[in-house]
Formats: C-alpha cells, structure tokens, sequence
C-alpha cells in the first residue's frame, strides 16, 4: 500500500514538474514573440525593483544559477543531517524526518552529470555575453555615434532609426537565445534528479525569485522614506539630520 502510495506521489510530481517546464515553455515563447517588437524593456523591466534589474542576466536569471542552487541545497542539507548525527551522538532526540526531498540524496553519477553540465552552460553564457558586448560597443560607431556628434538636435535621422531598429532586433535574438539556454538547462537538470527532488529544486528557485523581490521591493521603500526624511529636515530647522537611520 505504501509502495503504491509513493509511486502515485512520484507519478503526480512527475505531471507538476512537466507542467511548470511547459509553461516556461510557452512564457519563452510569447516574449519571443513580443521581443520583435520592442525588447529593450526585457532587459529592465519596470515591474522588477532595482536589486532585481542589477542581477539580470540577457533578461533573466543566469542558466548556470541553476546548478548553484542545487549546489546549496546539497549543502544545506548534508548540514543539516550532520547536525543531527551530533545531536543524536550527544543523546538528544531528534526529529530526524526530512521529509523524501533531501538533496543529500543526490548520488555520484547524478553530481557528476550536474557538473559537466555546468561547465557547458557556463561556456554558452561567455558566447551570448560576448555578443552582447559586441552590440553595447557597436552602439559608440557609425552611424549613431557620429550623429550624436554632430548634431545640436536629438532627433534621429532614417539612418539612426535603421541602426536602432538593426540594435534592437539583435537585441530580441539574443534575449530568445537567453530563454532557449535557460529552457534547455532546466529540462536537462530535470531529468538528471529524480521527481521529488526535480520539485525541490523548482520550490527553491521560486521561493529566491520571490524572495529577491520582496527584499528589492523593501529596500527601495526605505531608501525612499530616508530620502522624504532628509528633505522634510531642513524645513525643521535640521532637527533630526543626525539622528538618520543606520539602514537609509
């Protein structure tokens, strides 16, 4: 009964997991899509706080963050078993359920096929990094520079237009070749573990997503509070300046 228990466990897991693959699928697909029209906002998106757009990479988060965050969770995990072997060892009682998700499960042959694909992502990431490289630099050469040079106006003649829309579409082919790196990565660290810790390994990546959000989102409000503060002083006759908080 047990036995059939897990396996339906697995089997739904399995379906989950499939499903969230899918739907990065299809939001790599859409922002292709849209990409071809304007894709500079990718890049920096308005709904993201600062902390967020610092840590893009080509739109997004790095392929090879991927395989860090199992490195993490392996480690925090073997940590937390070997707190509790001494803990045991000290005669205390310990819950020692951690649930069948450790990544401390991971085995060698499954680390060793995480490694190697972390050295060929990360290789794929120079190449995309040095064409986006290679279009910032192109941006300070003919013709847009040389306009810029020698006009007193901001408006753009039709050949800065062309270089612009030429920029952007670059732009869109990268960042789809960004997605289609990340896609392909996720789906290769899917198969290499097993459903439940295919699960774990999504969990943690949403829950830092959505962590790197709050944490952006909070730091902003209070650098904008200490900024208010600092401006309503003087109209206090400075009362208060020196008294600023530690964390503006």
């Amino acid at each position: 009964m047990s036995q059939r228990s897990n396996a339906y466990d697995h089997h739904k897991l399995e379906e989950l997991v499939g499903r969230i693959v899918n739907d990065f699928q299809k939001y790599a697909d859409k922002r292709s899509e849209l990409a071809d029209r304007s894709c500079s906002c990718y890049f920096a998106p308005s709904w993201n706080s600062s902390l967020e757009n610092g840590l893009l990479w080509m739109g997004g988060c790095r392929p090879s963050s991927f395989m860090r965050i199992i490195y993490a969770l392996c480690g925090s995990h073997a940590e937390t078993q070997l707190s509790q072997y001494l803990l045991k060892m000290d005669g205390e009682v310990v819950d020692g359920h951690d649930g069948d998700s450790s990544m401390s499960e991971l085995n060698a042959t499954q680390l060793a096929k995480i490694n190697d694909l972390h050295v060929e992502v990360i290789a794929k990431e120079d190449k995309l990094s040095k064409l986006s490289a290679n279009m910032q630099e192109d941006v300070a050469d003919m013709p847009i520079a040389v306009t810029a040079f020698s006009s007193d106006s901001v408006e753009a003649d039709v050949a800065v237009e062309d270089a612009l829309d030429k920029h952007e579409e670059g732009m869109a082919v990268l960042i789809a070749d960004a997605d289609k790196l990340r896609l392909e990565t996720l789906k290769k660290i899917v198969e290499v573990l097993t459903p439940v810790q295919a699960a774990e390994f999504l969990l943690s990546g949403k829950r830092l997503h959505v962590s790197l959000h709050e944490w952006g989102r909070v730091r902003e409000e209070r650098r904008f509070g200490c900024a208010r503060a600092e401006d309503a002083a003087p109209a206090r006759g400075g009362a208060g300046k020196s008294k600023r908080s530690a964390t503006c």
